[in-house]
């Protein structure tokens, strides 16, 4: 249990200085790394269609990344409790730097997919060693702010890295080199850090079934978010290009979405704190819903409204997923936070997995406008099962309700964040989960 002594002192207000010099490094190392890989993730589909690769190819390239990932959520763990979290995060940028030249060596669908699998596990790891870190250098006083200038640094340098593609001709080799060059260079911050790297913590195994009967909504919403932003992610830059986008206007346009997201993501979580979740999560998918839609109606060459519905799609879309966790964990027990987190991240990897490999069989006969079928179609499938859903269960009790503000640290993470661990610690309700020390909380 926590010490009183410690635990009242970190109640106290906190600078925003002292909050961030433990992962000073930490969060530099992120920032270049996140760069590297928000120009990979528009890059390698605009190139690839460019090769001409089939749609379903394409829808390919976001299913095997997204397989690897998962299996990095589910490998990661032992890997950094073997190595240690430096040579953990040494190792994965090491192999992760290699991928985008491996791009340029071979451009054939089979090789691309396997690549697009080992920069996926790569990232699971990264984000693994990224956030248990971050965790573990924060107190229950710091965590909010240290996690919000996380989520921005995601969100800024993503963006960043996505309008890169407009600097060279993607069928060159130049941007793949910077590709690999950012991700290398994410590497020495940690290198050469002088801060005491935290101790591995212990990772729940969910129980997939034990999840879907304490919360329906957050199994499906998080399988249906998967499908609809794993399909977009994958599938949206060739929209784009194919709508008659240069590549710098590509790089806007997916910036757009991105930026819609995080301008509607704070006020959404907020809303959501004060009415029942399932009513903004309706309202959220069908602003996605209708955004996706009206894509389909607007001129190729009309690219401002293009733009415009993009952010819309954004501001429905990308907040969906922190929201679903915030209602999951509503309806949970403190015992399965941490399960519930774990899982829900799992099962939101398997949609993203299978929903560009859907959309992309779609595309093959109705062409990739029909990408915005496919995702409106998702959202619009989940607001019918919430609304089912909603007959039958009642608002969750507003006592055992989770803050969005931790909910979404949950949400985020591949750690299995606890939300309430700290909270849980100090009353003696619970105990601290196993693998984090008292001291590190």
């Amino acid at each position: 249990m926590l010490d009183p002594a410690r635990a009242t002192s970190e109640s106290s207000p906190v600078s925003f200085t002292a909050a961030l010099a433990p992962v000073s490094a930490l969060l530099i190392s992120v920032a270049i790394l996140l760069a590297g890989n928000g120009l990979q993730s528009t890059l390698v589909p605009i190139r690839a269609n460019m090769a001409e690769f089939k749609p379903v190819d394409l829808g390919m390239l976001g299913t095997a990344y997204y397989i690897g990932f998962t299996l990095g959520c589910i490998l990661g763990p032992a890997l950094v409790r073997r190595a240690g979290h430096i040579r953990a995060f040494l190792a994965m940028t090491s192999v992760a730097s290699v991928v985008p030249l491996l791009h340029v060596m071979d451009i054939s669908a089979p090789t691309w997919w396997v690549l697009r699998a080992f920069t996926g596990f790569c990232f699971a790891v990264l984000f693994i060693v990224i956030e248990s870190w971050l965790n573990a250098k924060s107190s229950n006083a710091t965590r909010g702010m240290v996690f919000s200038v996380y989520t921005i640094i995601n969100l800024t340098v993503i963006t960043a890295g996505q309008l890169m593609v407009g600097l060279a001709d993607p069928s060159s080799f130049l941007l793949f080199g910077l590709a690999s060059i950012l991700v290398s260079l994410a590497a020495l911050p940690i290198a050469f850090t002088i801060s005491a790297t935290p101790a591995a913590a212990s990772f729940a195994r969910p129980r997939l079934l034990k999840l879907f009967r304490i919360s329906p909504v957050g199994v499906v919403g998080c399988f249906a978010v998967g499908l609809a932003n794993g399909a977009f992610w994958t599938l949206g830059p060739v929209y784009a290009l194919n709508a008659g986008m240069d590549p710098i206007r590509v790089g806007f346009y997916m910036g757009a979405v991105v930026l819609g997201g995080a301008v509607a993501q704070w006020p959404l979580g907020l809303i959501s704190d004060r009415v029942d979740r399932r009513r903004v999560i309706i309202a959220a998918a069908a602003v996605a819903a209708v955004a996706a839609l009206s894509t389909l109606v607007i001129p190729l060459d009309d690219r401002k409204v293009l733009v415009v519905a993009g952010v819309l799609f954004g501001i429905g879309a990308m907040p969906l997923y922190p929201i679903v966790v915030a209602h999951a964990n509503d309806v949970a027990a403190p015992s399965d936070y941490v399960e519930m987190s774990s899982g829900l991240l799992l099962i939101f990897g398997v949609g993203a997995a299978v929903g560009p490999l859907i959309a992309s069989l779609i595309g093959a006969y109705a062409g990739f406008p029909a990408l915005y079928v496919f995702t409106a179609i998702a959202h619009l499938l989940l607001i019918a099962y919430i609304a089912s859903q909603m007959r039958w269960r009642a608002e969750p009790d507003a006592a055992g309700r989770v803050g969005f503000n931790d909910a979404m640290i949950a949400a985020q993470t591949v750690t299995n964040f606890d939300p309430l661990s700290e909270k849980a610690a100090q009353s003696g309700e619970v105990k601290v989960p196993p693998g984090l020390k008292p001291e590190t909380i």
